[in-house]
C-alpha cells in the first residue's frame, strides 16, 4: 500500500515570492518622487550660480585692463569665452592702450591717425 496526496483541483503554483501590498509601492513612487524634486532644485541653483557669457566677458576685460604690462597669459577670469571673443577683446585693450577710442570707449579712427603722423 502506498500513500498517495489527495489530489487537488486545478490550482494555481505560489508564486516565488510573495507580491507586495498597495501601500508599499505608494512609498516607493513618493520617496522617487521627493528624490527626483531634489536633484531637479539642486541642479537648478547650481545653474542659476554659473556667471553668464556676458558676465564672464566683463570680468575678462576687467582682468585685461588689470594685468601688468608685458603680461600675455590668458587671465583666469577669461576661461569659458570663445577663442575669437577672447581675441576681440585682447584688441579692444590693446586699442585702448594705444589711445585710440573716444570717451564711450569706441575706437576713433581720427586719434590713430593723428597718433600714426606725429613724429
Amino acid at each position: 500500500m502506498t500513500f498517495e496526496p489527495p489530489s487537488q483541483p486545478n490550482t494555481p503554483p505560489m508564486p516565488s515570492h510573495a507580491p507586495r501590498p498597495a501601500s508599499s509601492r505608494r512609498k516607493t513612487w513618493i520617496i522617487a518622487a521627493i528624490a527626483a524634486g531634489a536633484l531637479a532644485i539642486g541642479g537648478g541653483a547650481y545653474w542659476l550660480s554659473q556667471p553668464s557669457y556676458d558676465e564672464i566677458g566683463n570680468n575678462c576685460a576687467k582682468a585685461l585692463k588689470a594685468r601688468a604690462d608685458g603680461d600675455k597669459e590668458k587671465p583666469a577670469a577669461c576661461d569659458g569665452l570663445k577663442k575669437d571673443d577672447y581675441d576681440g577683446l585682447v584688441m579692444a585693450q590693446i586699442i585702448d592702450d594705444l589711445g585710440w577710442t573716444d570717451d564711450d570707449g569706441n575706437f576713433d579712427r581720427n586719434k590713430m591717425i593723428e597718433d600714426a603722423t606725429q613724429p
